[in-house]
Order: structure tokens, then sequence, then C-alpha cells
């Protein structure tokens, strides 16, 4: 019965990525007017989700500082070449329609891994007790909601269209199943579980912090005016502040 929860508890918190469901009346010109707000939210969201989740939760499971610094810059490094990578890749691709920027793609990648490890910790819960699993369940998905509209927002920025960025968005969000069952297989006292946590969030929180400071914050800079500046401050804020209070639910 607990597999039974687990698996449905992992396809709720992949189905919350059609958040973005909510934005398919809007005209593509009006959405990209406004998206800078979703940049700004996504920007806070990642930098509190890496400050305030992943990387306290890897201090927990590595317990070595050091460890954990160095694996943040592993992933800071990582996600540089990766975008690297698509870069050298579009320059070698004719132009055309549905081109997007390599943040996009590095999000995708990111939020992936961090889906995975949702999955893990859900399906772990689960095998503790029902209790436990339904509450990391509640947790999950308090923090997917605000998490898919940022990621649902950063593929708009970097060039998807709506229907491209739902469908990716919710490919993305289906690595929680996949975590599931991978705990489901090897068993919850497997060690390659641990082992997959200790390196895994360290590395997600490095990939969050590289796109949001290198790829996000810069385009923010292009909104000057004043009015525009003081949303994306709050905005930020918002982001940031829901990190925070997801953390007195923990």
């Amino acid at each position: 019965m607990n597999t039974v929860y687990a698996l449905g508890s992992v396809l709720l918190v992949s189905l919350i990525s059609l958040a973005g469901l909510l934005t398919l009346s809007l005209s593509v010109e009006r959405l990209r007017k406004y998206l800078f707000v979703l940049v700004s939210f996504a920007v806070g969201s990642l930098f509190g989700d890496a400050f305030l989740h992943l990387l306290p939760e890897a201090f927990e499971t590595a317990g070595s500082m050091e460890t954990v610094s160095i694996w943040v810059l592993v992933g800071i490094g990582l996600f540089f070449v990766l975008e690297k990578f698509f870069h050298w890749t579009h320059e070698h691709e004719a132009e055309h329609e549905g081109h997007a920027h390599p943040a996009g793609y590095l999000n995708l990648i990111s939020d992936g891994v961090h889906n995975f490890i949702d999955g893990v910790l859900i399906a772990l819960s689960y095998a503790v007790s029902p209790l436990t699993g339904f509450a990391t369940t509640l947790a999950v998905v308090a923090h997917e909601i605000p998490q898919e509209i940022s990621d649902f927002g950063i593929l708009i920025h970097s060039g998807f269209s709506k229907n491209r960025a739902l469908w990716w968005n919710l490919a993305s969000a289906c690595c929680a199943i996949i975590g599931a069952l991978v705990v489901l297989v090897l068993g919850a006292s497997s060690g390659l579980l641990e082992t997959l946590s200790r390196y895994a969030l360290p590395i997600t929180a490095g990939g969050f912090i590289y796109i949001a400071g290198s790829d996000l914050v810069p385009h923010l800079h292009m909104k000057n005016r004043t009015a525009e500046a003081l949303i994306q401050f709050l905005a930020i804020g918002i982001g940031v502040f829901l990190m925070v209070a997801l953390t007195w639910l923990e």
C-alpha cells in the first residue's frame, strides 16, 4: 500500500508542473511584456531554494562543510561547461523558430535532478510510515508550486513557446517518478541512495546559483526604469520569502 501512496504522491507532484496552463489565455505579447516579473520571481526562488533548502540539507547529509562547498563549486563549474556546450552547439546550427537560450536547457537539467531527489525523499518517507510520507508530500507540493511557476517563466524567457515550455517542464517534473521508482527497486536502505543525495544536493544547489546569478540577473538589468526596478525587487523578495516560509513547514 505504501508503494501505491508513494507513486500517487510523486504523480501529483509531477502534475504541478502544469501550473503554466494558467498563462495559456494570455497572448504571447502580453506574457513577454510582463515576463521580467516571472524572471525576478525565479531569481528569488532559485537563490532561496539553494541557500535555504538544498545547502542546509546537503550539510546535514554530508556532515562536512568543506565537502559540500567543493561539490557546490563543482556544480557551478559543471553548469558553466554545459552552457558553453549549448552555445557551441547553437553556433553550428542555422537560426530557426524555436531556437532557445541555453539557460532554459540548464534549468531543465538542474530542476530534473532536483525533482529526482524529491521523488527519492517522498518514497523514503513512505518507507518510514504513511503519515511521514503524507507530510513530506505536502512539503514538496508547497515547495513545487512556486518553483514550477518560476521554471515556466525561465523557459518562456529562454525562447520556448508556451506549449513547448509546458511539455518540457512536465518531462523534467516526471524525474520525481523515476526517483521514487529507484527507491522502490533498490530498497530504502540502499547505500547508493545516500551517495546520490550526498553529491546531487550540492551540485543542484550550484546549478541553481549559476543559473540565477549568471543567466537571469543580467537580464533584469535590461529593465532600468524606476518602477520596473521596484517590481523586480518585490518579485525577488516574494520568491525568497516563499522559500523562507516553506522552511517553517518542514
